[in-house]
């Protein structure tokens, strides 16, 4: 799907807000952040003091945010900060990915927007670096199922720059590699040749390119761009390993959700929350701190690359 930045300052499906639409024509920092983690991923009232959190730290590091979602139907780029407490506290508000942008619309739905649907929309925007947790792959048993999340086929048709802390460590890993191989996106470690699983620091999977700074990051992106290439450039940020879920306890509580999921039928889009609810049950909260970690380093990271590319 190609991605065409909005022609004009009206948009009667997409509004940007005009911050961000001022700072992207005057050539400033601009970092997208998505908002499923906000409206399915953190509890109340933990959603909202996170999504202010991280704007204030987004923009003490010189860059302007842009939290996209959905509002009544519109798909707002740079959220104001009503909006966000609204996502954050209505309910009602649903799980939108680009399959689901124009049935949102047509309903006057609220919605967060996944990384598919975040990266798609500030695309069109203008916007050239996003934050996330951790990314969507593969999952298990997708040889059956064929249950791959929209993120991959997105990424490869859209050049941004991606930080996250690999993908979740529910999904298959290494199918999640290989597809990401085959549909030609760059996958870099930051600091790091060892590929991430979101809370936990190492997957168990090598990479073979990593970068060591932001201006590395930016020049990658930079070189995507001067050969015509559209796929996104993903860079791996690992949690700190003292930061980190305890692994054993990890792949125990793990192979626990994921028979829990298949007893109670729980399959598609409902699985990562469900998964990622009860990994924050089991662990007595640790996850969901560690969550936090994760998300506030992947947003310090993508603040750092996109002031690096505007420069």
């Amino acid at each position: 799907m190609p991605v065409d930045v909005l022609p004009g300052p009206a948009h009667p499906a997409i509004r940007v807000s005009d911050e961000v639409r001022t700072a992207l024509a005057e050539g400033r920092p601009v970092l997208a952040l998505e908002s499923t983690i906000l409206t399915h991923g953190l509890p109340r009232p933990r959603n909202l003091e996170v999504a202010l959190r991280s704007e204030a730290e987004v923009r003490a590091a010189g860059v302007v945010p842009a939290t996209i979602g959905v509002v009544a139907g519109v798909a707002v780029v740079g959220l104001a900060a009503a909006e966000l407490e609204h996502l954050c506290t209505a309910e009602g508000v649903v799980k939108a990915s680009v399959r689901d942008l124009p049935i949102a619309r047509a309903k006057l739905l609220d919605a967060g927007t996944t990384v598919a649907a975040t990266g798609w929309l500030a695309a069109r925007a203008g916007i050239r670096v996003m934050s996330t947790g951790g990314l969507g792959g593969v999952h298990r048993g997708a040889g059956e199922s064929f249950d791959e999340s929209a993120d991959l086929p997105l990424l490869a048709e859209t050049p941004i720059t991606l930080v996250s802390a690999g993908v979740k460590s529910i999904l298959d890993i290494a199918a999640t590699l290989e597809r990401l191989e085959t549909l030609s996106v760059p996958v870099v470690g930051y600091r790091t040749n060892r590929f991430p699983a979101f809370t936990v620091t190492d997957s168990g999977f090598a990479l073979d390119y990593r970068v060591d700074s932001p201006a590395e990051a930016a020049a990658l992106a930079r070189a995507r761009d001067e050969l015509g290439q559209r796929a996104a450039v993903l860079v791996a940020n690992p949690v700190a390993p003292e930061r980190q879920l305890d692994p054993v306890l990890h792949d125990r509580v793990l192979a626990e959700s994921l028979a829990a999921a298949a007893a109670a039928g729980v399959t598609g889009h409902d699985t990562t929350p469900f998964l990622l609810e009860r990994f924050q049950r089991e662990t007595g909260g640790a996850s969901l701190e560690v969550n936090l970690e994760v998300y506030r380093g992947n947003v310090a990271l993508g603040a750092a690359i996109a002031r690096e590319l505007a420069g």
